[in-house]
Parts: structure tokens; sequence; C-alpha cells
């Protein structure tokens, strides 16, 4: 069976971190997601909010780097979990489980600064070493740094 998921969208307010009780650190995000077509009534695209879920690494990757307004590639699965409302009511709540979240931006356009390091696909990946599940932050802090000569031409 197959279950794979990729999305680009913006991410329509700021990652929320929390800490499990066991200590794995959990990342949740909604992305705002055009569709690829218009309203035939109203002329415009609409838009989808999609749920996302990170886990460890790559939920303090997220909750360290991307802010509000970013665009963000998600990788990842699709989850659907049963659970019950305060009320007592049976819901149904989907939401991307993520394997890995890349920019899809550069810092100049989401937040006004430098660029993110460019990955060999031609979006902006994570400063991280991949392994199962995520990103892991190498050793040695903050892997973003301001380029002072910048001219913002590209090398091809």
């Amino acid at each position: 069976m197959l279950n794979r998921i990729v999305l680009m969208g913006r991410l329509v307010a700021d990652p929320e971190l929390r800490t499990t009780p066991s200590g794995v650190n959990v990342a949740t995000l909604r992305l705002a997601v055009d569709r690829d077509f218009k309203n035939r009534q109203t002329g415009e695209r609409e838009t989808d909010f999609i749920n996302v879920v990170a886990w460890r690494q790559t939920a303090e990757f997220v909750s360290r780097y991307f802010t509000k307004g970013r665009l963000a590639v998600v990788e990842g699965r699709l989850q659907i979990r049963p659970y019950t409302d305060r009320e007592g009511n049976k819901r149904t709540a989907a939401e991307v489980v993520a394997d890995n979240i890349y920019f899809a931006d550069s810092r100049r356009d989401g937040e006004g600064g430098g660029y993110a390091p460019a990955s060999s696909n031609g979006g902006y990946a994570a400063p991280a070493q991949q392994f199962s599940g995520g990103y892991a932050a190498p050793a040695g802090g903050d892997q973003f740094a301001e380029l002072a000569d910048d001219d913002g031409d590209l090398p091809f």
C-alpha cells in the first residue's frame, strides 16, 4: 500500500512546539494550500487549510526556522484518527504526519532577510542531516548565516 503526500503552501501561523510526557517533541502547524483550479462561480482559487504534525528533530527544526507566512513543502503521509470531543461526541481528524519539511521560498521572500541555503532540487532545504523520520539538527548550533556580499545574482 502507498500513503505519500506532498504539499506546498504557506504557514497560517507560527508552528506550535510541545513535548509529550515521555519527552518527545511534537510540532503542529497549518498550511494554506491553493487549489490548482478556479471556482466557476467566483473565478477565484479556493484554499484548503491542512493540519500537519512533525515529530522529534523535524518538530524542532520547524519550530525554530519556520514562521507565519513562509512557503513550505511538506512530504509525509495522511493519517485519519478518531477522537472524542469534550462533549463526548465521536469525531475524526485528518492530518499529515510530516517526514520532511523544506523551505519553498527565500528568507527575503518570507521574512525580509538573506537567502536560505539552496538544495539540489532548486528549493530551500533543511540545514540538517536526514535520517529515518525527519531531520536532526547538526552539532554546532545555527546553520543559517547572512551573506554580507550577496549581490542576488545567480551563479549560473
